[in-house]
């Protein structure tokens, strides 16, 4: 599968940064028509694409007045905290920088523009978010074609189409680089502290997330933080197309839940009422995937989906690897891998999702702010199990506050985790992996963490799985 790109047939384009989405790129420009010289920082990408074809060269000493565009990997720094030295080069030689969902925006504008384009952000939740939307299409029988930030690249999907839907999860790093996005839908769940590194300012980071929705045909927005408030404010008044999205609030002209039932009341509806009840669905546990949901099921029922079609749905969600993802059961214990929460905020919602009782796994290579910000929830917290640099940091949190051991590493922790929590006498004690950090001290990426706490759960003694059907 491939996304052809043939708005730069003829031209001469510059690719950085060989990852997976960096090879597809080039790939679907070179199938579009255009010649691609591409360059990688470091060796073995460069070796490895040049053995998959590709016009490998050293950029820096290139004439950059032969390229029609810069076409950067969204890893790779745009402003802060320096541009790349290509985006330098870039600009010196008046050579616009872009990334890879800008061409398919393009190639949409090109060739199909009313193709049915889904874009989809938020600091947390928004993966889950996309994977739901997706879910309830294809269970619905549509077409839809589902990458960006998550699992492929933009560019390894189909090409826009009438009957196509493209559900794409988009990064702030990726907005930064898709100057013309404009989705039929833009979905907005949320906006606190995160990636400042990058992006200098917590104002210029939620400017760039409000990016995803200002041009969108139809925006929807999370009303669960005063920054997407601001933003569906200054949408609306500038006569946006706005509904927006509560987890926790009836809201005017929009979606909203009380309890575990969804509600809508928004223009593109109508007085729906209730609609669906995520009592019982393990997989959306948790007051954060009630407004994962809601955002998703405005989606869908505003691409035609039937009341009925989008319930059913709900309920046959699997979940997503890494983010809430019940692993399985011993005895009454339940083991949960949450590696996805590389922030304190994102933990914040895993540990809501339970009322007590939890045996808490955290630590690795910490985020500014720590996890001082989850004081609130400590009370839900048996024991916790430091791993990773940021032992020390959050012994001296925790300390007089929560009970805690400093294990150094994931299989020590989930031992004594395991073991713990066999002996509670609680009704039902959770193992919860939720780091609140990154994971660059210990493992590659999140997933990688992830993977290693479930292959350590599975090979736990008498462990009961969780089938791909969710019992």
């Amino acid at each position: 599968m491939m996304t052809p790109v043939t708005t730069f047939a003829g031209r001469t384009v510059a690719v950085f940064g060989l990852g997976r989405s960096g090879l597809a790129t080039a790939r679907a420009l070179l199938a579009g028509g255009a010649a691609v010289v591409a360059g990688d920082d470091t060796a073995p990408s460069r070796e490895a694409a040049a053995a998959g074809g590709l016009a490998v060269k050293d950029l820096a000493a290139a004439d950059w007045s032969c390229f029609a565009a810069l076409v950067l990997a969204p890893g790779v720094p745009l402003t802060h905290p320096a541009p790349h030295w290509t985006v330098k080069k870039a600009r010196a030689a008046g050579v616009e920088v872009i990334g890879d969902i800008e061409l398919f925006c393009r190639e949409r504008a090109a060739s199909a523009p009313d193709a049915p384009f889904v874009a989809i952000t938020g600091t947390n939740g928004k993966s889950t978010t996309t994977a739901l939307l997706a879910h309830i299409l294809r269970q619905a029988g549509r077409d839809a074609q589902m990458g960006g930030n998550i699992g492929t690249a933009i560019l390894e999907l189909e090409p826009p189409a009438a009957h196509r839907i493209h559900v794409i999860e988009m990064s702030s790093f990726q907005i930064e680089l898709t100057p013309s996005l404009a989705p039929s839908i833009g979905v907005l769940l949320n906006i606190s502290p995160d990636h400042l590194d990058r992006h200098g300012t917590m104002e210029h980071y939620a400017a760039l997330k409000a990016r995803l929705v200002e041009r969108a045909r139809r925006a929807v927005v999370g009303q669960d933080d005063h920054w997407s408030r601001d933003v569906a404010e200054r949408l609306r008044r500038a006569g946006g197309a706005v509904e927006l999205v509560s987890a926790r609030a009836p809201v005017p002209q929009g979606w909203y839940a009380l309890g575990s039932e969804l509600f809508a009341d928004a223009p593109s509806v109508g007085p729906l009422g209730g609609f669906a009840d995520l009592a019982g669905v393990g997989a959306l546990r948790g007051r954060h995937n009630i407004q994962n949901a809601l955002a998703a099921s405005a989606c869908a029922l505003g691409l035609g989906l039937s009341a009925g079609e989008v319930r059913a749905a709900l309920r046959t969600f699997p979940g997503l690897s890494h983010r809430l993802e019940e692993i399985g059961r011993h005895g009454r214990t339940l083991f949960i891998n949450d590696s996805k929460a590389t922030n304190a905020d994102s933990t914040a919602t895993a540990l809501t999702a339970f009322e007590g009782d939890v045996f808490w796994i955290l630590g690795g290579r910490a985020k500014e702010g720590g996890i001082s910000d989850l004081a609130p929830l400590f009370a839900r917290i048996t024991r916790a199990y430091l791993i990773g640099e940021a032992s020390e940091t959050f012994a001296a949190t925790l300390s007089g506050k929560v009970a805690f051991e400093r294990c150094g590493t994931l299989p020590v922790a989930l031992a004594r985790a395991a073991r713990d929590a066999a002996a509670s006498t609680a009704a039902e004690p959770v193992v919860l992996l939720s780091p609140a950090c990154a994971s660059y001290d210990q493992y590659p990426n999140f997933e990688v963490r992830g993977d290693h706490f479930r292959a350590l759960v599975a090979a736990l003694p008498g462990i009961k799985l969780r089938r791909d059907d969710g019992r």
